[in-house]
């Protein structure tokens, strides 16, 4: 654990993995809430970062993490997050040719992970999620897309991803949910929060339209 001063009144944390980044920021999470963190008023996760805000004594804070005893986090711990999802998405056949699997058994081994929102990013309401074992990263497409349609469900190195609205990107799409991600008039605004944990549901492809009769 490294903390490095970020002006005069934040921390940044180094840590040597996504896990450890996890289990501080929960740390930190609970230490506020008990009113042991005086006035700080962000905690930010990332990939194996934490960033402490509002510090009132960052040289103090710096010397007493080491101190910490910082639970790691358990399966169970944090709220649950369950996302309908229909796998058609684009890059389905390409994903399972990278898997070595079928289609439908990406489908059933994407459904069949338990994951959490390690932190967020690139767009308001993008968390990226980790849960995936090692072998199923698959690298992102080689020419991003100009427009990913909102909802779409998306896989890019070991992260899971949902996008919160349209944008571009370069994620390989294998499904699309109709939860929505982003809501400003909804507190917390974000769906998916650092800490949560995430369950995908596959539902049925629309049925297509019959065709009119001649």
């Amino acid at each position: 654990m490294r903390a490095i001063p970020v002006g005069d009144q934040a921390l940044l944390v180094e840590l040597p993995d996504g896990d450890a980044a996890l289990a501080l920021h929960a740390e930190l999470l609970r230490r506020r809430d008990a009113g042991a963190l005086g006035p700080v008023t962000d905690i930010v996760p990332a990939a194996r970062t934490v960033l402490i805000d509002g510090v009132a004594d960052p040289a103090r804070l710096a010397a007493a993490l080491p101190t910490w005893d910082v639970p790691p986090t358990t399966p169970e711990a944090g709220d649950t997050v369950t996302l309908p999802v229909r796998y058609t998405g684009p890059d389905l056949a390409e994903v399972a040719h990278h898997w070595g699997v079928t289609p439908g058994e990406v489908a059933g081994i994407h459904a069949g992970t338990a994951f959490r929102v390690a932190f967020c990013g690139f767009a308001p309401g993008f968390g990226y999620l980790t849960g995936l074992p090692e072998r199923y990263a698959v690298p992102r497409r080689a020419t991003p897309r100009t427009r990913v349609p909102v909802g779409s469900v998306a896989l890019a190195g070991p992260y899971t991803g949902v996008y919160p609205q349209a944008s571009p990107g370069g994620w390989q799409l294998i499904g699309t949910t109709d939860a929505v991600l982003w809501d400003p008039e909804r507190a917390p605004a974000a769906l998916l929060t650092p800490g949560t944990r995430v369950r995908f549901v596959p539902e049925p492809a629309p049925e297509p339209a019959p065709e009119s009769a001649a």
